[in-house]
């Protein structure tokens, strides 16, 4: 393969380096520093003393092999797409984060559409990533309504769709933990923040908590329960519906957020009313996102394991992608409750909420 071990000239500065140029430089065939640089099958039989030439030439120039000349050579393009309803919002960070980490050791790149939960972007978004030649998608939080023709993983996700695998958190296990925890205290009268039809979690997290309350033998009272409206990922998602509870004038001394930023926009419309938290009404939040430990209160929360819920989807989706495994289409993922100083026992010396 080799035609003589003396470089040639060397390319002008500022031309583009090919396989052609650094040939031409070598005194090589393109073929021969293709299968060097790639450690292709075959390498063995080229000489180290030429290997060492290719790869000190490769460095000198700053080679870079063409991205799009090696997804035509394997028929990949080693990027995957990513959902989400919002960058900012504290869940999806935590999410991102563990697959940015696998898939950063994998040696793919990802792109990342956020739909703001408007559903003509949610019907959009995969189709222009598909042109993008993305291998599959991971799907964060996110309702989906149809199957793709690609590999899907959903972080979040309850449905039963052709070709997609989700990836949840064990809800019932996770309303065990909360109520159990507020009954174990002495509270009886609880009020609850059910998500809104948004959120892919919500109807499940709901059914589960009314399920284990009953089992319980917890009454539910419909004046105790508020729906959270606002599709924002802000404390102002709670504040609202915190001090719509408090107007009914009903009792209560705990409160079930349906996540921690609703939790603390709960707390400060209590706050608000001079009603102190935990000391007159307990507020237990959900997700463990970053802020909950440092929040004053520090919240009582569910925590999910966002970051290894990440890794996870992208981990299988890799292995989907690859032909390497197959998999349920559900991977359950088990909760943790952290307790902190949002939850107290009940003051039987003090009321909360108006009463009638």
């Amino acid at each position: 393969m080799a035609k003589r071990s003396k470089p040639g000239p060397a390319p002008p500065p500022g031309q583009p380096i090919s396989l052609r140029t650094l040939g031409e430089y070598l005194n090589l065939s393109p073929a021969t520093i293709s299968l060097v640089l790639n450690n292709a099958p075959g390498v063995r039989s080229i000489p180290q003393e030429t290997r060492d030439r290719v790869t000190e030439a490769a460095a000198k120039f700053d080679y870079r092999p063409s991205f799009y000349a090696r997804s035509l050579r394997k028929r990949q393009t080693f990027t995957v797409g990513v959902l989400v309803p919002e960058l900012s919002d504290g869940y999806t960070t935590q999410v991102l984060s563990g697959v940015e980490e696998f898939l950063i050791e994998e040696g793919y790149f990802y792109l990342t559409a956020s739909h703001r939960r408007k559903p003509d972007l949610i019907e959009e978004y995969p189709r222009l990533l598909m042109e993008r030649s993305v291998e599959g998608f991971i799907v964060i939080d996110t309702i989906m309504a149809k199957s793709l023709p690609l590999p899907v993983v959903v972080v979040a996700g309850h449905r039963k769709i052709e070709g997609v695998t989700n990836v949840v958190l064990d809800q019932k296990r996770a309303a065990e933990l909360a109520l159990r925890h507020l009954y174990q205290l002495g509270h009886r009268k609880i009020a609850f923040m059910r998500g809104g039809s948004h959120s892919s979690d919500a109807d499940d997290r709901w059914n589960c908590l009314m399920a284990v309350a009953k089992d319980m033998k917890l009454t539910v009272l419909p004046e105790l329960t508020v729906q959270l409206e606002l599709r924002v990922s802000t404390p102002e998602l709670g504040f609202g519906p915190a001090n719509e509870l408090l107007s009914r004038g009903i009792d209560f001394t705990a409160l079930v957020s349906f996540n921690d930023i609703a939790a603390i926009g709960a707390i400060r419309a209590f706050m608000n009313q001079g009603l102190r938290v935990p000391e007159d009404i307990s507020v237990v939040g959900f997700d463990d996102i970053q802020g909950a430990a440092f929040h004053n209160p520090s919240l009582t929360t569910i925590r999910q394991p966002l970051h290894e819920m990440g890794a996870v989807a992208a981990r299988i989706l890799l292995q989907r992608i690859r032909g390497q495994a197959t998999f349920p289409d559900v991977v359950p993922i088990h909760p943790e409750l952290v307790i902190r100083e949002s939850t107290c026992p009940p003051n039987p010396r003090r009321g909360r909420g108006k009463r009638t």
